[in-house]
């Protein structure tokens, strides 16, 4: 799995998680030889997760974050403070928990986002109005996902998405959304794949959503018939061929993140919609990696 699309835009306020977090029993969401995956227990488990995000996304990506995160080697905003942060860990590394973090992700659900000021991906899509028309549905924002180089491989894949399957059942989520990016801030080298996105798996109706205004790049760079199926396919980041075989639908426009040196678009995936094969193999209650 490339790093090319594990991220959004970052925000510029600094948060440093200071309490420790209660620890959760049995709070395993799936298991596949030495890896595993659960929520991060303690602030200092979300520091390695921050750290592992500062690898990827400016060590390897080239993101340009605030001074005092560069400074610190860490990835972070106030997001960190109340969202809940997936982590696959390999048991197999000595030490503690946090030496074992390889790969992360941030979760946030809708009622935890209103108290809070709103959904991150706010920023750059228009996220008020997906939930105004949806008052029923309770969404919940997939963001921060990351995986170190030596681990990208499909069963870490895997786990992330069982962690992402059981914590959605648990908390009887309708919906999931969040940014997916490619590498580079100029949205032509990637014509091909992006219309692809726009001619085949564009979110209509009900599900539709765009970049704000003042940030919306076209995605419409070619015409379908000049949209070589295959050839798309294999342009298209790992990350976002994950959301499409699941039954992901993609906003209309994209976003240019000049801080993370990426293309953003929005990934949308009712819960309706994904496909049985996948809700077969993950397991209708979450249990397909559980141990």
């Amino acid at each position: 799995m490339s790093a090319d699309a594990f991220n959004c835009a970052a925000v510029a306020e600094v948060h440093r998680p200071s309490s420790t977090l209660a620890p959760k029993v049995g709070d395993i969401l799936g298991r596949i030889g030495n890896l595993e995956t659960r929520l991060a227990r303690t602030a200092s488990e979300i520091d390695a997760a921050q750290a592992v995000r500062f690898r990827v996304f400016v060590e390897e990506m080239g993101a340009q974050l605030s001074p005092e995160a560069m400074l610190r080697k860490r990835d972070f905003d106030s997001y960190d403070a109340f969202c809940d942060h997936l982590l696959v860990l390999d048991r197999s590394i000595e030490g503690d928990s946090e030496d074992q973090i390889v790969g992360t992700y941030r979760l946030l659900r809708q009622d935890v986002a209103m108290k809070n000021g709103g959904f991150y991906s706010a920023s750059e899509f228009a996220i008020d109005e997906l939930l105004a028309r949806h008052p029923d549905k309770r969404f919940m924002e997939l963001g921060r996902s990351c995986v170190l180089p030596d681990y990208r491989t499909k069963r870490t894949v895997e786990l992330l998405w069982q962690g992402n399957w059981a914590y959605a059942l648990k908390h009887g989520m309708s919906a999931m959304f969040g940014c997916a990016s490619f590498p580079g801030i100029h949205p032509e080298s990637h014509a091909l794949a992006l219309s692809f996105l726009h001619h085949n798996v564009a979110a209509k109706d009900e599900w539709a959503v765009g970049a704000l205004p003042h940030l919306a790049r076209d995605m419409d760079l070619m015409p379908a018939e000049a949209v070589n199926p295959k050839r798309a396919l294999m342009a298209l980041p790992p990350l976002i061929k994950g959301y499409l075989r699941l039954g992901a639908m993609v906003g209309s426009t994209a976003v240019v993140d000049k801080a993370f040196n990426t293309t953003d678009v929005l990934i949308v995936l009712p819960i309706a919609s994904i496909s049985d094969r996948y809700l077969n193999y993950y397991g209708a209650d979450a249990g397909r990696f559980a141990s």
